[in-house]
């Protein structure tokens, strides 16, 4: 009959809010979230799932846009799908007699673990705690029950600080002489629920609410005010989850696991999270609640114990993990109670993992013939790759600061890798230390939800309580930072900022190492070493699949042949960008780069100026020659897309003000002779180099325009170190990018003049190379141009990140440091479209200039660049547009490499 009311109340609003568990199913994620749809997969499976019912995503989005208010007959079908709940438990909400209590938890459709909130034993009030106490025979385990509600209830829907009632608690055990919260008896638990209530009046200046209806609604409406919550949010911008997608809220049947040495809680990985391995893990706490599990509150047994406790029920969970596992396709995160020697499974879901154990499960599961290649590719995230080629500590390093006394605690290893930093012990202020610049370890007893904005930046957390499920090692494998927890040893004295181990004591603000594989915390900075790529082999595996899926072409910016190499061990094709400034900047060099640009104006009429301006050419040309012969060699036989150069000349000078404050100090010292002469001469030339906005004005093309022998000077350079490569028997591929053109008229001038001097070099030689010239596309104008640019560019190579620039009209570093983080938070902008691609403005752009430059050239490579050249998304677009590669810096060449596989997989 409640069935058909519900049916009759959606049929009133001709929309359906609330599903069952069993009118679910594990398909329906979107709709039902991620827990919603796990509960619903389960119970049509038929394993022992307690009843339930969903509040579905669009409920909250609807929530939302009503202006926090439920959607029409939202309400009305939570109360009759509550009451079928009552049906098929034989108990009512609120009854004094034989009460039903429900959890209320949250459910995105993207697992956000700990980042909402969850109200559990609800229903609950004087009178049912009584009625509890008799129906069980426990009137311990009924109060134990009652002063989790009220302390969860009163910090989650009345938005009391969680200490106001862990003082209060705390203090009770002290009272009463015990450690551990099982140890306090019914009387003194029924004196915290007093405290509790006490607590609540004070802090809302209102009673503790009794009516359980009430309390439902109240949950429901916190639930889905936690999906805006400051924690959600955070991590929402980190995992790019988007805020339009709401919360699904679940009511289900409380099963308890705190009824006694034959009940308990857990939970549990089909596959170890950290490493990949085939067994299963997690934690298992007899006599206990799921929030002591995953809190941290007190310190869990491993899964294999519960074995221990009831044989029966462990090999009944081992069949239930297998079977999800294999249902499912993928390594699951499985919550469940054991009440009274019966299992329930509470949740299934997608484990969160570190990226050693992504690889690792990706290609064990091929082998298993559970998933395709494809399959595999689509479960290893690019930032998976990023963390393996993550440093970790030195090992000779570790065991002399071992030797030296400098370990001095071991936890619970939870997220695998080396972190270094000053220790800190707030989250507020690890944001703000972080944002500073600083490298921070985040030390707290546990950590909470409330915690995240602290975790997010911070290179490694440590925890003294909580196990492998813990809320800070699931958050710390999603983030891919390195965890300890469990450090039984360390006390953590979150007021005087102080962590203690046998007397010794860690300041905030001191250094310490974190090894999340070992657990080990050692005072100090231990060095740390690259990761061996060569030798992963899963890594490898995954890599070579993807290279046979992308389209894309991966090249790797470098500048020396030092990153070319790196970048060739990582995978890299060809060389996308060589800044050639870069090589003007070394200290041996920079003389004679001065001594050009201080009489490169004066040596179109000053003969003893041009002297000096060609001698320090003719310097720089043997410098040149060498650096490019090194890096054509160093990828023999690949294309290296060399950059003449492109920043203004003063960039290579002192600083306006600088030489201003020492001309103006040795005036007034009244200072004659050589070393005055000198920086008055610099002060005069850089004031005349001065520019309103350099990044606009001379450079790139237009410096070769004015000065031609600067860039003559680098393509000789660069053809006569091909000249003696091929004399050598190797492949020299070089390409000469010309920078900043906006006009074909540019691109012709330089270009004319540079193919002579190719041609002189060859003919000297008596030998061809292979070279091309092209283009860089960075701004507008030259991709609206592109049909005309492409007659003479035999290549194009978009620099997205003055591309950018000129499209907004931002300046990078004054828009990242002023408004940029707040456009987002706004949601003026979706993303930082220096680090994303923005597709709708230069994305236009780049597809204009693609479509268009092989209108004219059909053959014409085309390659990006930028900083997007090693960010997935960006790619993603790159290989929608049909460009021939992406250049990124050697670091994330396997990440492109997987990013690329990842675009053709999904588009086909």
């Amino acid at each position: 009959m409640a069935q058909t009311s519900t049916m009759q109340a959606e049929a009133r609003t001709g929309h359906k809010w609330v599903y069952l568990f069993e009118e679910g199913s594990a398909e329906m994620r979107e709709l039902l979230g991620g827990k919603g749809a796990g509960c619903a997969g389960m119970t049509r499976a038929g394993l022992p799932v307690p009843p339930g019912f969903t509040i579905t995503t669009e409920a909250c989005v609807a929530y939302y846009g009503a202006g926090n208010q439920f959607p029409e007959s939202m309400w009305d079908q939570t109360l009759e799908a509550l009451s079928t709940i009552e049906q098929k438990t034989g108990r009512r909400l609120g009854d004094p007699a034989d009460p039903l209590l429900v959890s209320v938890r949250s459910g995105a459709r993207a697992s956000m673990p700990g980042m909402m909130d969850t109200v559990l034993n609800l229903g609950l009030n004087d009178a049912s705690v009584e009625g509890l106490g008799r129906l069980t025979s426990n009137p311990r385990f009924a109060y134990d029950a009652y002063r989790r509600f009220i302390s969860l209830f009163g910090r989650i829907v009345q938005g009391i600080p969680a200490e106001k009632f862990d003082h209060v608690f705390d203090a009770a055990k002290e009272r009463a002489g015990v450690e551990q919260d099982p140890e306090l008896s019914a009387d003194q638990l029924q004196s915290v629920v007093a405290e509790f209530k006490d607590v609540a009046r004070r802090e809302t200046g209102s009673d503790f609410p009794t009516d359980p209806i009430e309390q439902l609604r109240q949950a429901i409406q916190a639930v889905f005010g936690s999906w805006m919550g400051r924690r959600a949010v955070d991590y929402r911008r980190a995992e790019k989850i988007p805020d339009e997608w709401g919360t699904a809220v679940n009511v289900q049947t409380m099963v308890f696991g705190n009824m006694g040495e034959d009940s308990g809680t857990g939970v549990a990985f089909t596959r170890n999270p950290s490493t990949g391995e085939k067994l299963l893990y997690g934690n298992f706490l007899a006599n206990a609640q799921g929030e002591d599990v995953v809190a941290g509150i007190r310190n869990a047994e491993p899964i294999s114990a519960m074995e221990a406790h009831n044989p029966q029920v462990y090999a009944e969970f081992e069949r239930y993990a297998a079977q999800l596992e294999r249902a499912y396709r993928d390594m699951q995160d499985l919550e469940f109670t054991v009440e009274r020697g019966k299992l329930y499974m509470l949740q299934t879901r997608s484990g969160k993992r570190t990226g050693r154990a992504a690889v690792k499960i990706a290609v064990d599961m091929v082998a298993e013939g559970i998933l395709s290649k494809d399959e595999a590719l689509l479960r290893v995230e690019p930032r998976h790759v990023e963390q393996l080629l993550l440093p970790r500590f030195d090992e000779a390093a570790k065991a002399e600061a071992e030797g030296a006394g400098h370990l001095v605690a071991r936890g619970v290893p939870a997220s695998p890798g080396a972190a270094v930093g000053e220790a800190v012990f707030d989250p507020d202020r690890a944001a703000e230390r972080v944002e500073s610049g600083a490298r921070v370890i985040l030390v707290r007893p546990e950590t909470s939800p409330d915690d995240f904005h602290g975790m997010i930046g911070a290179r490694g957390i440590l925890t003294s309580r909580g196990g492998t499920s813990s809320h800070a090692a699931v958050v710390a494998r999603g983030l891919g930072k390195p965890c300890i927890v469990g450090a039984e040893s360390v006390r953590v004295d979150l007021d005087r900022r102080v962590l203690s181990v046998d007397g010794r004591e860690v300041s905030e603000g001191d250094v310490i190492s974190i090894d999340g594989g070992t657990g080990e915390v050692l005072l100090g900075e231990i060095t740390t070493v690259e990761p061996n790529f060569a030798e992963d082999r899963d890594l490898q595996q995954v890599l070579s699949w993807a290279d046979e899926r992308r389209r894309l072409g991966t090249w790797a910016n470098a500048d020396r042949a030092r990153d070319a190499i790196r970048a060739r061990e990582f995978g890299a094709e060809g060389i996308g960008l060589c800044r050639t400034e870069h090589m003007f900047e070394e200290p041996e060099r920079l003389p004679f780069v001065r001594q050009m640009i201080l009489n490169a104006a004066a040596a179109k009429r000053d003969p003893d100026a041009r002297r000096h301006y060609l001698a320090a050419l003719e310097k720089l040309l043997g410098y040149q020659r060498g650096d490019f012969k090194e890096l054509l060699q160093a990828m023999d036989g690949r294309p290296v897309i060399i950059r003449l150069l492109d920043p203004p000349l003063h960039e290579f000078l002192p600083k306006y003000e600088d030489l201003l404050v020492d001309v103006t100090e040795m005036r007034v010292r009244g200072e004659t002779g050589p070393a005055r002469d000198e920086r008055e001469e610099l002060l005069q030339a850089v004031a005349q180099m001065r520019e309103a906005n350099p990044m606009l004005g001379l450079r790139g093309c237009r410096l070769g325009i004015l000065y031609p022998e600067i860039n003559e000077m680098q393509v000789r350079a660069i053809l006569e170190a091909a000249v003696e490569l091929k004399q050598e028997g190797r492949h020299p591929h070089p390409e000469i990018m010309i920078p900043l053109i906006g006009d074909i008229r540019e691109l012709r001038r330089v270009q004319e003049q540079l193919v002579q001097v190719a041609r002189e070099v060859e003919a000297r030689a008596g030998t061809d190379v292979d070279y091309k010239f092209g283009t860089m596309i960075e701004i507008p104008r030259a991709a609206i141009t592109a049909d005309k640019i492409a007659e003479e560019a035999e290549f194009f190579s978009f620099g997205t990140n003055d591309l950018t620039q000129t499209v907004y009209g931002f300046s990078r570093d004054d828009a990242e440091g002023k408004f940029l983080g707040f456009y987002q938070d706004q949601k003026i902008l979706p993303n930082n479209p220096f680090q994303v691609l923005d597709p709708e403005g230069v994305g236009a752009l780049v597809e204009m200039g693609v479509q268009r430059g092989r209108s004219t050239r059909p053959d014409l490579e085309i390659g990006i660049c930028g900083e997007h050249g090693g960010d997935p998304e960006s790619i993603a677009f790159c290989h929608k547009v049909g460009l021939n590669y992406v250049s990124a810096s050697p670091y994330r060449v396997p990440i492109a490499r997987l990013a690329a596989a990842q675009a053709a997989i999904r588009e086909g």
